[in-house]
């Protein structure tokens, strides 16, 4: 399984592919905010997905359709998660989450191959690590919107050539603030963000990334800029004949120039044995306390410096099993799991916000059981597109433990 796809493979892909993926989920959380326990059925992570090619590949069309505004209007229970207005619950996605057409030019530079795309549309800017969608532990880590730029309009330059990739882009700062927004086209252009991406071997690769957005969190403009940083390595490969997967990742935002600064450090990896998978996944992730509405859940909107009252730190143990359902080469496949997780909150460098009066402790457990659904076409590693597109499915080979031939 390549990090990203040879060229003999990229000219030749299926012209159109099409698939869908979801999640049903049960989830019992204890304590949640005001010191209450809760229990959820959800339907998440439903999407659509559509992968077109012509022209010998050279252009393409990436397009996933997220349902979470239907079946998550007000949000998953995942305790630590925030952003978009959502807070101790992941947000929804907003439907349209990517929409990208890339064009690809091939150039000759002495005996080595040159490959460079423009890609432009909604989607994810050139930064950090792939969508958690797309990697095998259900819950969404705290660090989403520290490791990950999402639903943005987005310009991208790419260039590869053997094992490196460099992408660059500007897109729009503003964050959504419901599922059926679009972002400000008038505000394209006012942030950017790059990233270099190395294949050091066929199983493994780096990447580290930068990124200036503007006003992120206030859609009019007037809020304040985050600096962004991402390291990461990944691994996706057998070992002794065992498929693994593994990343590491660094993440680091600095808000209001230096005076809010959040940091994150996350290590998961999966095994797999036949049709069982193990995960796990360790995180310490600082996370902003905002200023929260009536509802325990969300946070005002929109969001000054003045919003933020401290800053935690929430470091998760998550652990779960999963076992794959029907033959890896199967059109359609599913693998029920049970996930576990025990987590820790604590304060950071002082603030008005405290942990122990909003939740009744400084600790936390959860406990998850459902079934991962997919047919078709098989999730791709959101977030790369042009040069960087990984045409291979390699998401679905980390969620499910398989490796295409």
């Amino acid at each position: 399984m390549t990090a990203f796809p040879c060229i003999a493979n990229a000219q030749s892909p299926p012209r159109l592919r099409l698939g869908a993926n979801g999640v049903l989920l049960y989830t019992y959380t204890d304590p949640v905010p005001r010191n209450n326990a809760l229990g959820e059925v959800r339907l998440v992570q439903p999407v659509i997905m559509a992968h077109a090619g012509a022209l010998s590949n050279r252009l393409r069309f990436v397009g996933t359709l997220d349902l979470e505004g239907l079946t998550l209007p007000n949000g998953e229970l995942t305790l630590g998660a925030w952003g978009e207005g959502f807070i101790d619950r992941r947000h929804p996605h907003t439907y349209v989450h990517e929409l990208m057409l890339s064009a690809e030019h091939r150039l000759r530079a002495g005996d080595r191959q040159v490959r460079i795309s423009l890609a432009a549309g909604k989607g994810f800017a050139p930064f950090g690590t792939d969508d958690p969608m797309a990697r095998p532990v259900v819950r969404y880590p705290v660090n989403h919107h520290l490791a990950q730029i999402l639903e943005r309009a987005a310009v991208i330059v790419g260039v590869r050539t053997g094992p490196v990739t460099i992408e660059a882009g500007v897109f729009n700062g503003d964050e959504p603030e419901r599922p059926g927004q679009w972002p400000k086209l008038d505000r394209l252009g006012d942030s950017w963000s790059g990233r270099v991406t190395v294949a050091a071997i066929e199983q493994l690769e780096f990447q580290g990334s930068y990124a200036l957005v503007h006003s992120p969190e206030h859609r009019p403009g007037s809020g304040t800029d985050q600096h962004k940083w991402s390291l990461a390595g990944r691994w996706e490969g057998n070992v002794r004949t065992v498929p693994v997967y593994g990343l590491i990742e660094w993440a680091r935002t600095s808000e209001a120039e230096g005076f809010f600064v959040f940091h994150s450090l996350l290590v998961e990896g999966a095994l797999t044995r036949e049709r069982s998978r193990l995960h796990y996944r360790l995180e310490r992730t600082e996370r902003p306390e905002e200023a929260r509405t009536l509802s325990p859940f969300r946070s005002v909107r929109p969001h000054l410096e003045n919003s933020i009252q401290g800053i935690t730190r929430w470091t998760i143990h998550t652990a779960g099993y999963g076992y794959r359902l029907g033959a890896p080469s199967a059109t359609v496949d599913a693998m029920p799991f049970v996930e576990l997780n025990y987590g820790r909150m604590s304060e950071v460098r002082g603030g008005l916000f405290d942990v122990r009066s909003f939740y009744g402790k400084s600790s936390f457990w959860s406990i998850s059981v459902g079934l991962r659904l997919n047919a078709g076409m098989r999730m791709h590693r959101m977030g790369r597109y042009g040069v960087a597109q990984d045409t291979a499915g390699s998401a679905h080979s980390a969620q499910h433990g398989q490796h295409d031939e």
